[in-house]
């Protein structure tokens, strides 16, 4: 069962001199308790018809019927059941009406005496549906909103109890004899007027001071629901960014979800230091039919705005830009803002600590647009966490550097345990037999003896350069090596070194050595026992991986310029695959493996040359044209008397050989 019309609208029907009024709930509340504390102080028995939309609303007052209900026998309390309320007959009459009826939607208070008479009949009005994110449903809200009649007059009163009682009666028909004597006795004779009493001007101030009270508490509540709004923006803002670790999606996200957010012609996100002269790298949002910035030069070093920003580390906004002096004195900026119709022009700096990290803009065309100064708040706070994001995403991208550093470092961990594994135990393990032979066999030959002794020697001479490799890399790497660079004639360093390896190789067959070098060669800037070195760990490496009838052949030319000369060792040998010619100048490389070769090492030699040819300001890389195909070794030296040789020879320092460079 269940009643659509309205006692309101049926009320203004029968009674069209009545003009409804606007009332909010808290009003609606002082006005019900002043009725009913009429009552409570009189001593009539009056007949009493209070209708609630719900039963929690009637759950808040049911306190105050008990006592209204012991001052007269005709209480009729109406309310849409949610829990136990139910229709009864108890020291007053309940009425459960159905939940989809009128009644629902109104709020009924009527009182009739025999020396007075009030009602207050309204119904609510129903604000714009809006998402509950946007505004929350609160059941007890006191900023509802009713229209309605509020009265002393007694036919209004009377006409009320009426359309009540007769909408009880439907639910309730049990109740017919006794709502015969509440008619009999309360609505026979219906006279209009106020029987003398006039509370009009108590009434009219109550309800204006009330009024004006539940306006200051809605301009409170629009407040809040502004800074709510503006939270979930930001916290919206935040979440969009936070998805991603990198700097450009960062910034392409926040661009888009700012740009939507304001409502803006255009926003710009870039990068940016305070020093750049401008930048091409901008992440936008366009409106329709907004020219994009993709790919143009934005300035920056002559741009005031962006200065002025640089210096105060705050915002500036530009009301209009055609007025203001710092764009119209400054040619290309106007020119820019005339090109791609900037209007108004907001600019907020991404900060942290102090430091500049990039810049965020806003552009309106069309019109002048004057900033709110919730919509700067609003936009400083996203810079805020957009530079967070930025710092995030910088933090996470160098400690994948620093893990890239740590599995470096368990790499060379694993390889030093291998070649020490096999470099140390086997010549130890050779020299402990030879030794124990030699302790334990005193008749032995001296023939025999004269093995034994060159077997432990040659072990620990390839021990000793084991050691030597590893503290002439660790010298290297650390920067102690005093760098003693002179003038030198190229011919002879590489005598030197062919000396040392022929006098090494001298008991085994080695390739052909072939020197390509023309005798007129400028002199070069070098330290001399280091190129030496270089040398002939080159030719070391050529001949160990060259068969003995293959050639290895020293070459050297003035590059363009003569400023470097180059120097190649070329091999006829195994060739080096193409991903692995930069490898190749790692610690510890190893072609086969570290305990499967065929040739000894340590795999240190190419490091050492790198680190020594970038401490004199050359450079060293390999070219090959693939497995054994042959290799050729290249390195630069410094040609006494270059432009650049004066600043290349003064290096003391050779904590620059720690980072080789690959030509």
């Amino acid at each position: 069962m269940s009643i659509q019309t309205s006692v309101l609208a049926e009320l203004l029907q029968d009674l069209p001199q009545l003009r409804p009024q606007m009332y909010f709930k808290s009003s609606l509340t002082a006005l019900s308790h002043a009725m009913e504390d009429q009552v409570l102080a009189g001593s009539d028995r009056p007949l009493v018809i209070a209708s609630f939309q719900r039963e929690r609303f009637y759950r808040q007052e049911a306190h105050r019927y008990r006592r209204v209900a012991q001052k007269s026998n005709q209480v009729y309390v109406l309310a849409a059941p949610e829990t136990d309320f139910v229709s009864k007959s108890d020291i007053y009459e309940t009425i459960a009406f159905n939940p989809e009826d009128a009644l629902s939607q109104e709020w009924h208070l009527v009182v009739i005496g025999q020396q007075y008479a009030s009602c207050l009949v309204c119904r609510e009005r129903q604000a714009p549906a809006l998402p509950t994110a946007e505004q929350p449903h609160f059941d007890i809200d006191p900023s509802r909103r009713f229209e309605g009649v509020w009265t002393f007059d007694r036919q209004v009163s009377c006409k009320a109890a009426e359309l009540l009682l007769k909408k009880i009666l439907v639910y309730r028909p049990e109740l017919e004899e006794k709502i015969e004597q509440a008619e009999t006795e309360f609505l026979l004779e219906i006279s209009s007027g106020f029987h003398d009493i006039d509370p009009d001007p108590f009434a009219q101030r109550l309800v204006t001071y009330l009024q004006a009270g539940q306006y200051k508490l809605l301009k409170a509540y629009r407040s809040i629901a502004d800074q709510e709004r503006k939270e979930r923006l930001v916290n919206s803002i935040t979440s969009a960014i936070r998805q991603s670790l990198n700097s450009h999606e960062i910034l392409k996200g926040a661009a888009q979800e700012l740009g939507q957010a304001l409502q803006v012609c255009r926003c710009l996100i870039y990068r940016c230091k305070e020093t750049e002269v401008a930048t091409t790298n901008l992440h936008e949002f366009l409106s329709p039919s907004v020219t994009s910035l993709a790919g143009q030069s934005w300035p920056l070093q002559e741009n005031p705005l962006f200065q002025e920003v640089v210096q105060s580390g705050q915002p500036i906004y530009v009301a209009d830009t055609h007025r203001d002096s710092r764009i119209t004195n400054t040619p290309a900026l106007k020119a820019l803002v005339d090109r791609f119709g900037i209007i108004s022009w907001l600019l907020v700096p991404v900060l942290d600590k102090g430091r500049l990290l990039g810049m965020v803009e806003l552009h309106y065309g069309g019109a002048s647009h004057e900033w709110e100064e919730d919509d700067l708040e609003l936009v400083e706070a996203i810079a805020t966490q957009i530079g967070v994001a930025l710092i995030q995403a910088e933090a996470y991208t160098n400690l994948e550097q620093l893990n890239e550093q740590l599995e470096a470092l368990e790499r060379t961990r694993s390889n030093l345990i291998a070649i020490t594994g096999h470099e140390l135990r086997t010549p130890l393990s050779t020299i402990q037999v030879c030794l124990e032979s030699l302790a334990s066999e005193p008749d032995m030959s001296l023939e025999l003896r004269q093995v034994m002794l060159n077997s432990a020697l040659e072990d620990a001479e390839r021990m000793r350069k084991l050691v030597q490799d590893f503290l002439t890399l660790s010298q290297l790497e650390s920067g102690r090596v005093q760098w003693h660079p002179e003038p030198l004639e190229f011919q002879e360093c590489v005598d030197l070194a062919l000396s040392s390896i022929r006098a090494r190789l001298s008991k085994e067959q080695f390739p052909k050595i072939t020197t390509q070098v023309p005798s007129k060669l400028p002199l070069v800037r070098a330290d001399g026992e280091w190129l030496v070195e270089v040398l002939s760990k080159l030719l070391d490496n050529a001949c160990k991986f060259t068969a003995p009838n293959g050639e290895v052949i020293i070459q050297a030319q003035p590059t363009k310029g003569d400023r470097m000369l180059e120097v190649t060792v070329a091999d006829t040998g195994r060739g080096i695959e193409p991903n692995r010619l930069e490898t190749v100048f790692d610690r510890f490389y190893q072609e086969e493996g570290a305990l499967r070769r065929t040739t000894g090492g340590t795999g240190l030699g190419l490091a050492i040359c790198r680190q020594i040819v970038s401490g004199w300001g050359g450079q060293i890389w390999a070219k090959s044209a693939g497995k054994d195909r042959g290799s050729q070794l290249h390195f630069t030296i410094p040609i006494v008397g270059s432009s650049g040789d004066q600043k290349r020879s003064a290096k003391s320092n050779p904590r620059s050989a720690k980072t080789g460079t690959r030509g």
